[in-house]
């Protein structure tokens, strides 16, 4: 599918508009997990139901969970600790959560799973944490490249006390290992090396203690103690997604504010919205949000002076590498970029008509949608890609459109 953006620069009537974004991807994905685990029966409200968490809810439903959807929440009947099955055939898809989250309960489980995905997340990083979980007792069966799905994993439920795990690529390790400790039914110590998108560490670590469980830290390493319990829990639109209408207002002069957002939230890329307020250029250190180094790119051409993005060279290892596909999409648009190991640099230059490729990733989409609101004859293709996270974000978009721009 194809979607012309249309350039409402010159048409705004109504500036002031609300709109409403699916809930946190990434707490829907952890609350699942955790409500997996829990004793008995926990009810979410405000979760996403995008394509990366459908595929999450299948492959909690595939170790034996029960997932309903009931009267707008999702309700999970929790395991305990110890999953009814001990074997299974789970699919991961292209979503990261589901793929370090399902990988590391698997392997703190007494039982062979094999677990296969999307060839785009076969390309993603997974091998320190299935160093990690070897070294914990589980044993991994490679079914193609090494330290790449698809392979089979034999659990261990008697796993060691302590582990190391390298989070220099992502901290989706850490949080996998720290949220699937429990399985252990023993305090076990979790080590880290590097650092890395650490307030979504602080995310998972305060949904823990929210389902009862009591993690100790010091300095570089985190301790778990404690079981799940279950409970009625409520997801927080997602910040990601809001973002997007937040950095409209930046080049539009709108006054776009997305329904339940709070100051106060465990997402770290509400930082974003709050340094985009005061910023028109010069350099920024995306590594605590990097998700929103897309949304940076998409707007830069339109602020005073050169935005240099930096500390983002893992975006490379995502649904594509992010830093290529923004030059090459500016490039198309016209305007001047330079391209580093980390990053980039974006010259102001008003974008001419072009068509942007998404390469199958749906912030590349979800970005440029924005660069249209303000130039002519901007086309994204394959355009149905922010189903994985937004299923509804450009009929959310048409009907911002209208409504700003009606007389």
């Amino acid at each position: 599918m194809q979607y012309a953006v249309r350039n409402i620069s010159r048409d705004i009537i109504n500036k002031r508009q609300i709109v409403e974004v699916p809930g946190s991807k990434s707490i829907t994905a952890r609350a699942l997990l955790i409500s997996a685990l829990a004793d008995g029966q926990s009810v979410l409200y405000g979760g996403q139901l995008s394509d990366d968490c459908a595929t999450f809810i299948q492959a909690v439903r595939a170790l034996g969970i029960r997932v309903e959807e009931c009267g707008g929440g999702i309700k999970v009947e929790g395991c305990g600790g110890t999953l009814p099955v001990s074997s299974g055939e789970i699919y991961v898809g292209s979503a990261g959560t589901a793929a370090r989250f399902i990988t590391a309960l698997c392997a703190l489980q007494k039982g062979r799973f094999t677990l296969s995905s999307s060839p785009q997340m076969m390309c993603r990083p997974q091998r320190p944490l299935i160093e990690a979980l070897t070294a914990l007792g589980a044993r991994f069966e490679f079914l193609g490249e090494e330290y790449c799905f698809p392979f089979i994993v034999e659990g261990t439920d008697e796993p060691e006390d302590e582990v190391t795990v390298n989070i220099e690529k992502s901290s989706q390790f850490l949080s996998a290992l720290l949220m699937s400790a429990v399985c252990a039914k023993k305090p076990l110590t979790i080590r880290t090396v590097g650092s890395h998108g650490m307030e979504y560490v602080r995310m998972t670590l305060d949904m823990m203690w929210s389902f009862g469980v009591t993690v100790g830290e010091d300095r570089d390493s985190y301790t778990v103690f404690g079981a799940y319990e279950p409970k009625r829990y409520d997801i927080e639109p997602d910040i990601s997604a809001a973002c997007y209408f937040y950095a409209m207002n930046k080049i539009l002069g709108t006054e776009i504010s997305v329904r339940g957002v709070m100051k106060h939230t465990m997402q770290g890329d509400a930082k974003f919205i709050e340094i985009l307020k005061d910023f028109d250029g010069g350099e920024m250190d995306m590594s605590a949000f990097s998700d929103q180094a897309l949304t940076m790119a998409a707007i830069a051409p339109y602020l005073s002076a050169p935005t240099k993005i930096v500390g983002v060279k893992h975006i490379r290892g995502q649904e594509c590498d992010r830093i290529k596909a923004i030059v090459k999409n500016l490039t198309a648009l016209g305007v001047p970029c330079e391209e580093f190991d980390d990053g980039v640099k974006i010259y102001p230059a008003q974008p001419h008509a072009a068509h942007i490729d998404t390469f199958g990733d749906h912030r590349v989409a979800m970005s440029f949608a924005v660069t249209g609101l303000r130039c002519d004859g901007l086309v994204i293709d394959n355009a149905e890609v922010c189903s994985k996270t937004f299923k509804e974000y450009f009929d959310v978009l048409d009907d911002l459109i209208e409504r700003l721009t009606a007389d």
